[in-house]
């Protein structure tokens, strides 16, 4: 990559249908210009001869795209800008995609688009490269969704153990056990406070 900042505009995920797998904006566009934008480009870009260059002309920019598979990975840029280095950063993307998924394909993107997403950040801010190495944007996802691992067994022990409680709260309603009864809310409520508990030693 050379020392030239590179603007990218945006970034557009097309499938050959014309179905549109991503979307990020760096300049702004109200809604109803990226519905324009998305709809000029995807009739000019798929229409186009596997044999025509990567480069396309449009509005005082320049669209770089290339197809992987069934999809069209698009970046707009200005038309001083190096198209070549553009397609190394859309390259880039790819491989860490791949890397992530394992051969990535349209249906990953459909499943995990949020992956696709937090992928894409960790390559552009604000529309310019920020991290060149595939191996460090794979071990900032690895870490990602080992948070979100733990987050969900969080939750689920949470969840089990209040289920847990109200259970045990409306059995002993149903039952009717004397004094336990009347104090079923109170011990449900000891429960929730040793879940609160827990966390913050696990913190």
């Amino acid at each position: 990559m050379s020392l030239f900042v590179l603007q990218i505009h945006f970034v557009l995920l097309i499938s050959r249908q014309g179905k549109v797998r991503l979307t990020k904006w760096y300049s702004p566009y109200s809604q109803k210009e990226r519905t324009k934008v998305i709809r000029e480009l995807s009739g000019l870009i798929l229409t186009r001869g596997p044999k025509l260059c990567n480069f396309v002309e449009w509005r005082g920019l320049r669209v770089v795209y290339k197809r992987y598979a069934s999809l069209y990975f698009c970046m707009c840029i200005d038309e001083d800008d190096n198209e070549l280095e553009i397609l190394e950063i859309i390259h880039l993307y790819v491989e860490v995609l791949d890397r992530y998924f394992g051969s990535v394909c349209e249906l990953d993107l459909i499943y995990n688009f949020h992956k696709a997403y937090f992928i894409l950040d960790e390559l552009l801010i604000a529309g310019e490269l920020q991290e060149p190495s595939k191996r460090t944007v794979a071990r900032l996802v690895a870490a990602q969704d080992s948070l979100v691992e733990t987050a969900k067994e969080h939750t689920s022990s949470i969840t089990n153990i209040i289920a847990q409680a109200a259970n045990f709260t409306i059995k002993m309603l149903h039952k009717g056990y004397g004094p336990w009864a009347s104090n079923a809310l109170h011990l449900e409520s000891l429960l929730l406070v040793d879940v609160c508990t827990r966390l913050v030693d696990q913190h």
